[in-house]
């Protein structure tokens, strides 16, 4: 559930008067675990995608079909995290207060998706009622 607009604002009032309170202890709280992590994932995936090829090319060099199979599903396995942890990365510099809003966005244009979805499906019900 995201955070209503209020509550932002009070969330940043606290962040700011943290920043200004004691700047070392806030910066230390900030962190960039996150970051860390995404970056982390996406080393690993490489290193799975590279052993994926070293295994495609043993299979195909022992004429082990198993094997390259195995190599290509390991591949495309690690390509997918690769990519998926590479679009969650945050930027540099960027604080995760500043990634709130447009999850926030993205929240109220699902639902307004999802409630123009239940819309049809209510028309639709009702015209078939009606007949």
């Amino acid at each position: 559930m995201p955070l209503s607009e209020h509550e932002q604002r009070m969330l940043e009032q606290m962040e700011r008067a943290l920043y200004a309170e004691d700047p070392k202890f806030a910066t230390a709280l900030e962190g960039s675990g996150l970051r860390t992590y995404t970056r982390r994932r996406v080393y690993q995936a490489v290193a799975g995608f590279l052993v994926g090829i070293a295994l495609l090319i043993a299979g195909m060099v022992t004429l082990q079909i198993w094997v390259s199979v195995v190599g290509f599903l390991v591949m495309l396995g690690c390509a997918v995290l690769a990519v998926t942890g590479w679009r969650k990365a945050p930027k540099p510099g960027e604080q995760p207060a500043a990634g709130a809003a447009p999850a926030g966005r993205q929240a109220r244009q699902r639902r307004s998706v999802m409630d123009r979805i239940e819309q049809r499906w209510q028309r639709r019900r009702d015209e078939q009622q009606g007949q």
